[in-house]
């Protein structure tokens, strides 16, 4: 497919199996409003390949639109990932762009405070580049980022659409550092385009364009311990005010974040261990990797042998572990009545590099070779989570994400041949 030069690395689009048809990409064509938004002038809102996105209101920063990759014809494979504020959805961007190859970076030349991170092959845009209100709009309003009020969902979709269709977009940003909404920056489609946030699979219309999704499912024991560690050890806060403030955005994650979970293919939940009893540190622990049956090009992970339930202690003489060691499960389950299976891991390693031990007796783990994961481990050590299942199911989502992409491309090679030999 021929590319077209922009930015960042050379990318091309392919389309998926829930649109029939490819449709070449266009450019996108500003339009300009003019409205009022908390006594600030309002910057350019974009009308992209014949729709128009109106009723989000920026506070113009000044600052020039860039373009963040190339586009190609055809059209793009979009993952969503959804989960709370401080829940690790940097983190496992930054192994998913790796598993692709090359570090995800900021768009070069363009706003320094935006959202969006680029790599070889994927964009991840973060969905709160989608708010309606900016930070001064919602304490007026009193609801917090979590309220679907305080989104644009319409523009949302939009504009997920259009890059899945091929289509440039002029996505918003916003300013975590300010607050503010600042000017919009182009974004044309990338081969993999990644969204993730508080909602990527709260909108019905949003949800259908996702070929593939991940929830990260962090306890609420966990959440607090982990509070507690940061803004009370590096932040000063007190013990009173980090519960306070847990409290205040409970009752809106129970209500629009939480639920996405059931429609995820994906979900990694982190819990307390059970080696420990009455463990509060939230230093070791529980992660399972709770894998939706029957999704299109994905087949779940196992151990030892598919379909059966196994715990597994390993052998204390190839895989070093100090107290409380490790344990994994495996089994088949239900959940929010669709058929799973689970993989679970409690515990922590003491010496990554042990973890081929591990690793050679995981099957349907789309590796390219022998000792893959333990690769990418060791290449990210330094990440939270390394030494436990947070960082090795994030990185067997990852593998398993590409494999995916992969067999999504192969599976329109076939339909471009056999249409090819029909004409």
């Amino acid at each position: 497919m021929a590319a077209m030069a922009c930015t960042s690395a050379a990318s091309t689009a392919l389309s998926t199996p829930r649109l029939a048809a490819v449709k070449p990409a266009r450019s996108a064509r500003p339009v300009h409003l003019t409205s009022a938004f908390h006594g600030q002038s309002v910057a350019s809102v974009s009308q992209v390949a014949g729709f128009e996105s109106s009723g989000v209101k920026y506070r113009s920063a000044g600052r020039r639109a860039v373009v963040v990759c190339k586009a190609a014809d055809g059209q793009t494979v979009v993952i969503g990932l959804a989960a709370d504020s401080g829940c690790g959805k940097s983190t496992f961007m930054r192994r998913l762009t790796s598993v692709f190859g090359g570090a995800a970076s900021p768009p070069k030349g363009g706003n320094p405070d935006s959202n969006t991170l680029i790599s070889d092959t994927t964009t991840v845009i973060c969905l709160d580049d989608y708010h309606s209100l900016d930070r001064y709009g919602r304490k007026e309003k009193a609801v917090t980022a979590l309220d679907p009020k305080a989104n644009n969902f319409d523009l949302m979709y939009e504009q997920v659409k259009a890059l899945k269709e091929g289509k440039s977009v002029e996505k918003p940003i916003y300013n975590h550092v300010t607050g503010l909404l600042d000017a919009p920056e182009t974004i044309h489609p990338p081969k993999i385009l990644v969204i993730e946030g508080l909602h990527p699979m709260f909108d019905e219309r949003v949800r259908e364009l996702l070929d593939f999704s991940i929830y990260l499912d962090i306890s609420d024991d966990v959440k607090f311990a982990w509070k507690i560690q940061r803004d009370m050890a590096e932040r000063g806060h007190s013990l009173e005010s980090i519960k306070a403030s847990i409290a205040a955005r409970k009752p809106d994650f129970d209500a629009y974040i939480d639920p996405q979970k059931q429609y995820a293919d994906v979900v990694i939940q982190v819990l307390p261990t059970q080696l420990i009893p009455d463990d509060n540190e939230g230093k070791v622990l529980r992660v399972r990797m709770v894998m939706k049956e029957g999704v299109p090009f994905f087949e779940p992970v196992y151990l030892f042998d598919e379909g059966s339930t196994i715990s597994w202690i390993p052998c204390g003489r190839k895989l070093t572990c100090s107290y409380p060691g490790i344990k994994f499960f495996y089994g088949p389950d239900t959940y929010y009545g669709n058929e799973v299976s689970v993989l679970e891991m409690d515990g922590q390693f003491d010496k990554l590099d042990e973890l081929i031990y591990v690793e050679s007796h995981l099957s349907n783990i789309s590796t390219k070779f022998y000792g893959e994961i333990t690769q990418q481990m060791l290449k990210h050590a330094d990440f939270p989570g390394s030494n436990n299942g947070t960082g090795l199911f994030q990185t067997i989502c990852g593998l398993k994400i590409r494999s995916v992409y992969e067999r999504i491309l192969a599976n329109q090679k076939n339909a471009a041949t056999l249409q090819s030999a029909k004409a």
